[in-house]
């Protein structure tokens, strides 16, 4: 090869990152190997001893990686017969470079969803902490970004934490398709030596095995897979943000983010930016991106393995740091907020947040709801030209409108009373709340 062409194809300079992978996969081969007779239990424990000592090397930052040797494997593999001898060259009996990546990768991303699980549960965690202590703050709730209902904080959080719950399933459900083992398959269509994949599969954690020879080494479903849910997730905290975005600006002014978080400008002295919550919207496409790319990917590749599939790696390694580190920064963030009930408080007076309450009240009546709807719609007008909230109108304004009404309906129209009447399973009163996050706490 010349030079470009070994630069062009050279894999090591990323994928040297699955080595631990790689390491652990070789030494369940070998000693299934053993087992099998197929090499010796000298040969066994010569590989084991010189694999020892090259994690040894690795850790220490004393592995000497190199491109010319084009891949993790083959780096491990040099290394290990140049400790071991002949021991070492034998390994690679009954296998393939092709099952031995697909192997090292889902064993890779296994250790990541597991990881990424616990760093959710943290986040979590966090999250539910902060409802509970705000489980009783009124605040707006909004549709069309325009002063709907009034909910409680904690109710708020607690949507997130639904959120996150969904991608926690998602997660798993990943998990469960990517555990499976391929190695065994070879270059594509098995081997002619006695080996026992079922050994080897449980050596390794696996739950099972992928069935057919082609697929095993060819199928990337589940780093798709995995950057999909991980879209979702990133959807979600870009959700989160936009809303944390704004509730920071002074128009709001519903929340306090730590400094820590945030940044000051250049110029502007007094500004305090949400960085962090910026950021992770916009981390939000790159993952986007990954996931269009291993599509793109893989969307024109034949049977079985092609060259195309070590562009697998990057996207995917990427997506797990993205995402451990949105989970791992967004966990500290959550901690530190603190809620402004009063300009909260303030928001729900501008937007007669008690008008369906009105409209319930009236239909308690006997009026009609449809009609309630209309006479509740011009209180509210009437209420605009005064320049007040519906709960200030006077009874005899309001029986203008409702002839039903009577001096009770005031109770109805406060926030609290507002919040107190929803009184259900998923309802916004802080009864209702603090039992959804005693669930939430028994479900993490």
């Amino acid at each position: 090869m010349s030079e470009l062409v070994k630069r062009y194809t050279a894999s090591v300079d990323f994928d040297k990152r699955l080595w631990r992978q790689d390491i652990r996969g070789s030494l369940a081969h070998a000693k299934m190997l053993a087992g099998q007779s197929i090499i010796s239990a000298e040969d066994l424990a010569d590989i084991q001893r010189g694999m020892a000592q090259i994690v040894t090397e690795i850790e220490a930052g004393e592995f000497a990686w190199s491109t010319e040797l084009e891949d993790v494997h083959l780096n491990i593999e040099k290394r290990l017969t140049t400790i071991v001898g002949d021991a070492g060259k034998r390994l690679h009996t009954g296998r393939s470079r092709n099952d031995q990546v697909a192997t090292d990768i889902r064993l890779f991303l296994r250790d990541s969803i597991d990881d990424i699980l616990l760093l959710l549960g943290q986040f979590q965690h966090k999250l539910l902490d902060l409802a509970e202590r705000e489980a009783a703050t009124p605040m707006p709730g909004f549709t069309h970004l325009q002063v709907a209902q009034p909910i409680t904080f904690g109710h708020h959080l607690l949507a997130w934490f639904e959120m996150t719950r969904r991608d926690t399933e998602r997660f798993i459900d990943t998990r469960r398709r990517t555990n499976r083992l391929p190695l065994g398959a070879a270059a594509l269509a098995g081997t002619t030596y006695p080996i026992d994949r079922a050994f080897v599969a449980a050596e390794l954690g696996f739950e099972g095995l992928c069935e057919n020879s082609l697929d095993a080494v060819s199928d990337r479903d589940f780093a798709i897979e995995f950057c999909a849910a991980s879209a979702l997730l990133m959807m979600h905290f870009s959700r989160m943000s936009e809303e944390l975005v704004m509730w920071m600006n002074p128009r709001f002014a519903f929340v306090t983010i730590a400094d820590r978080f945030c940044t000051g400008s250049s110029i502007m002295p007094q500004k305090k930016n949400p960085d962090v919550p910026e950021l992770a919207r916009g981390k939000t496409g790159r993952v986007y991106g990954h996931l269009t790319a291993l599509l793109t990917l893989m969307k024109g590749q034949p049977l079985a393995y092609n060259k195309d599939n070590q562009e697998d790696k990057e996207p995917l390694f990427d997506t797990v740091d993205t995402v451990s580190d949105t989970l791992r920064i967004f966990a500290e963030m959550i901690a530190g907020i603190k809620a402004r009930p009063a300009s909260m408080r303030d928001a729900l007076r501008q937007g007669f947040a008690t008008a369906t309450d009105l409209a319930d009240y009236l239909t308690r009546k006997g009026v009609p709801f449809r009609d309630a709807h209309e006479a509740v719609g011009l209180a509210v007008r009437r209420a605009e030209e005064l320049g007040i909230d519906l709960p200030q109108l006077s009874l005899v304004e309001l029986q203008r409108f409702a002839p039903l009404v009577s001096d009770d309906v005031f109770a109805q129209l406060t926030v609290e009373g507002s919040l107190a009447a929803r009184n259900h399973a998923g309802g916004t009163s802080p009864e209702r709340v603090r039992a959804a996050i005693a669930r939430a706490r028994n479900l993490l």
